[in-house]
């Protein structure tokens, strides 16, 4: 028979690690996760299915508290709700020793039914209801104050409840980020941050506890963070001096990078994203310098999400059909699209086959099943031929991929843990149409056709 004819591919790769795509164009197969082959996984769950890894979280987490403890010893990890709220998942980390931060009612409930008392929760957020409050203060959560309205909101509660809430304000600041996150709290540049603080002190109504700074996404500058500890250790020591405010802790936010690679970045995330060590170094560095930390050892609190999962989930997706495009380009179909995985819109996710493949490799874009012109899992990358039905994985989907996760054109697919012991646990079933259309309603006059 005639074989199958393959476009040529011509690459000149320079000596070294990285050439034009950023990293070597050898494509290396992977055909288990945490020793479980992904052909058992797709024969007992189908395809797509989201898969995380139970040990890989945990290792996550202990290296960097190891990490951040080398450099400063009073260390607290808060578990960020917003990067992935499955239940099974916040119980890991809260097994590990982290804290709840949530930034909304819907996330303070989610905590609240896993059993997390309000005292271990910190409530972010700027949209924050008044039942809401009304709830966190009774149960004594620590509420992080946003703007004005909130302040004085907070303020009336307390008040008519003739509680106290312990509460901390967000801070902005630059830190030599582009963009600048100054959406969100009380600017420090500019005092407004200082004179919030004063008109807490002077309503007698709040004790403030603690400040907090959320100075971005995906940072790659670990010393932007040493800038943003230096700032808020500057005005806690302010506080001390002139209103004799003592803060017990100083919440850094979230923001470390994972090792996933932005869309337009030249270089693979794993060769420039900081690492644990780099941002623990920057945030000790102003820690160990700073007359408050001397004085008073407060609290070191860290809001990290993305960095401690992303790498730990897997998402696996097989391969619908193919074609050749006018641009000479191979275009591979999954059943796995942008719905479920909206970090493609992000990253350059890593596509990995699940066997070995000899021959020549073709440039290939990978598309999802949505009939969508925007439905891009990964741009245009060498690739071998796949054949239908193969499946594939796309890594890293850990973080934030089933909190934004849409419900448009395909069911959201299955999400798997594989415990430490290797067993497969199903987290979330794949879903079905009374999933989808179960809370719809329909007129009387529109039941019939």
């Amino acid at each position: 028979m005639k074989k199958t004819y393959i476009a040529p591919n011509i690459e000149r790769n320079s000596a070294g690690n990285t050439n034009k795509y950023g990293a070597k164009s050898v494509v290396r197969y992977q055909d288990k996760i945490d020793g479980i082959p992904v052909k058992e996984i797709v024969e007992q769950f189908g395809s797509p299915v989201l898969v995380l890894s139970e040990s890989q979280i945990r290792r996550r987490h202990r290296r960097l508290m190891d990490a951040l403890q080398m450099h400063y010893p009073k260390v607290r990890l808060a578990w960020s709700y917003k990067t992935n709220y499955l239940g099974a998942v916040c119980n890991i980390f809260h097994q590990e020793g982290s804290c709840a931060e949530v930034v909304s009612g819907m996330e303070y409930a989610m905590a609240r039914r896993l059993g997390i008392p309000g005292n271990e929760i910190i409530f972010n957020g700027p949209g924050k209801k008044r039942h809401e409050l009304e709830l966190a203060i009774r149960e004594g959560a620590r509420i992080h104050i946003d703007h004005l309205d909130e302040l004085y909101l907070i303020e009336k509660i307390a008040q008519e409840l003739d509680l106290v809430p312990q509460v901390a304000i967000r801070v902005n600041m630059d830190t030599g980020i582009y963009p600048q996150w100054d959406r969100f709290g009380f600017n420090y540049e500019n005092g407004e941050a200082y004179r919030a603080i004063n008109r807490i002190v002077s309503g007698k109504a709040m004790k403030i506890v603690g400040l907090h700074a959320h100075i971005g996404t995906f940072i790659l500058d670990a010393q932007a963070y040493y800038y943003e500890a230096k700032a808020l250790l500057e005005l806690a020591q302010r506080m001390k001096d002139e209103l004799g405010i003592t803060v017990e802790y100083i919440d850094m936010g979230g923001g470390f990078a994972s090792q996933n690679t932005l869309l337009g970045s030249y270089a693979p995330g794993e060769f420039i994203s900081p690492s644990f060590d780099q941002y623990a170094e920057a945030i000790g560095a102003a820690f160990n310098e700073s007359h408050f930390v001397s004085q008073n050892l407060p609290k070191l609190i860290l809001e990290t999400g993305r960095a401690l999962i992303d790498e730990a989930g897997y998402l696996i997706s097989s391969v619908v059909g193919k074609k050749n495009l006018p641009s000479g380009e191979r275009a591979v179909i999954l059943d796995a699209g942008v719905n479920t995985t909206i970090t493609a819109w992000w990253y350059k996710l890593k596509v990995t086959p699940t066997r070995p493949f000899p021959g020549a490799y073709q440039n290939t874009i990978f598309y999802g099943p949505l009939c969508m012109n925007i439905d891009i899992m990964r741009p245009a990358v060498p690739f071998p031929d796949l054949q239908t039905g193969e499946p594939v994985l796309i890594t890293p989907t850990g973080a934030y991929n089933n909190t934004q996760w849409m419900q448009f054109i395909e069911y959201r697919p299955p999400v798997v843990l594989i415990s430490e012991t290797g067993k497969l646990e199903l987290l979330r079933p794949r879903e079905e149409l009374d999933d989808v259309i179960g809370r719809e309603m329909i007129p009387e006059h529109l039941r019939s056709q």
